[in-house]
């Protein structure tokens, strides 16, 4: 399986001040001892290692002093590498675990004291939990004030949406629906997307635009896709990086991917709600 492309070494500096305590809530650690922490069989990619400390270096330079550790795909639910990095940094950051369908109280309780906040639902890379499990693990997670967090292709919200409206925890939608902006802010999978967000208290990531876009590296169309979602509910948004940005032909910058919120979000009071208080309420940093 082919090794994916390597983050840049060197970063452009965002292009505005960040707010105090900014937060990147999403990005991936690749531990570099992949005997200790290996792949799973049925992995979609081959990511290069992306260890804690090239990550607390990428959050440095970028600005950020808060961050989530999303559970990447090719370690399956083996989130060990990710658990160990977040009880190091329990001030600071936070993580999304994946997990089967027979997860018990006490891992759930012991993740949650790591600084585990949710679940992540994944059907477009191989190693992740599908919809089948969705609706038994959020009942799982409920009292611990977690949320599922999708990764998939908004397209598909319609007809998952009587599902989804009735699960007991708010969800978190990936990289702005990951659905290509071509297809327009009318498409149905993007009114869902909205509906999510004003009726069900649901979340959306700005992340991603690498996804959604062939515009590299501007990605100048997605623009009016980002405040289309911003304009929805303001109080539902968070930014994230998606460092290392795996499974990619071209690496963008994670420097001007971030100065890209500047456009998508042009007040600085809004920046900050993105940036700052939003993310201190979906994952429990203290002000």
């Amino acid at each position: 399986m082919q090794l994916c492309l390597a983050p840049l070494q060197e970063i452009a500096s965002p292009g505005f001040e960040l707010p105090a305590n900014a937060c990147d809530t999403h990005a991936h650690v690749v531990s570099d001892d992949t005997n200790a922490f290996p792949f799973v069989a049925d992995r979609s990619y081959t990511p290069p290692a992306a260890p804690e400390t090239r990550y607390l270096s990428m959050l440095d330079h970028t600005g950020m002093q808060r961050g989530v550790l999303v559970q990447i795909s090719v370690y399956g639910d083996d989130n060990r590498y990710m658990l160990q990095v977040l009880e190091r940094h329990p001030d600071t950051l936070r993580g999304i675990a994946v997990v089967r369908d027979n997860v018990t109280d006490a891992q759930l309780r012991q993740m949650h004291e790591a600084g585990v906040r949710g679940l992540r639902i994944n059907v477009l890379f191989g190693g992740g939990t599908g919809f089948e499990a969705m609706e038994n693990l959020a009942r799982k997670i409920a009292n611990y004030g977690w949320h599922m967090q999708f990764l998939m292709d908004a397209r598909q919200l319609p007809e998952l949406l009587p599902r989804l409206k009735q699960l007991p925890v708010p969800g978190v939608i990936d990289h702005m629906g990951h659905m290509p902006v071509a297809e327009g802010i009318n498409h149905p999978g993007f009114r869902a997307m909205q509906e999510l967000i004003e009726h069900h208290g649901w979340w959306v990531k700005l992340s991603g635009a690498y996804r959604i876009s062939d515009d590299f590296p501007e990605f100048a169309n997605v623009v009016p896709w980002a405040q289309a979602l911003i304009a929805t509910n303001e109080d539902r948004m968070v930014w994230g990086s998606d460092w290392p940005h795996v499974s990619i032909p071209r690496m963008p910058d994670t420097g001007l991917l971030l100065s890209q919120l500047a456009q998508w979000a042009p007040s600085p009071a809004q920046r900050k709600k993105i940036l700052v208080d939003n993310p201190a309420v979906l994952y429990e940093f203290s002000s």
